[in-house]
C-alpha cells in the first residue's frame, strides 16, 4: 500500500458524496469503509500515491455536502496500520459474498 487516507463524515449519503468527489478528483481507490452508530458516522479509507490521496482528501473536505469530522493522510503507513485497513477490507469482502 502506497499511502492511506481516512475521511470521517456524518451520514452515509455524505460519505458517498465524499467518495465520489475523491475518486473524480484524483487517482485513488476505496480500500474499505466503516459505519458506526447505525451509519451516522462513516469512515472512508482510500489508497493511492501520496499526492493523489492528499488531493482527494482536500477536495472532499472542501466540496462534500457535510464538513468532515476528521481527516488524515498517512504517507508511509506502518505495517500494523496497513493490517488494520486490510482487516476492514476483508470484512467488507466477506459481507459481499454472504
Amino acid at each position: 500500500m502506497k499511502s492511506l487516507g481516512f475521511f470521517e463524515v456524518s451520514g452515509v449519503t455524505a460519505a458517498i458524496d465524499a467518495l465520489d468527489i475523491m475518486c473524480k478528483s484524483a487517482e485513488v481507490s476505496l480500500v474499505s469503509w466503516e459505519r458506526k452508530l447505525g451509519g451516522r458516522l462513516v469512515t472512508l479509507i482510500i489508497t493511492g500515491d501520496i499526492s493523489s490521496v492528499k488531493q482527494a482528501i482536500e477536495s472532499a473536505a472542501e466540496k462534500c455536502i457535510k464538513k468532515p469530522c476528521a481527516t488524515v493522510v498517512i504517507a508511509r503507513p506502518h505495517s500494523e496500520t496497513v493490517r488494520l485497513a486490510e482487516l476492514s477490507a476483508k470484512r467488507l469482502q466477506k459481507n459481499k459474498t454472504e
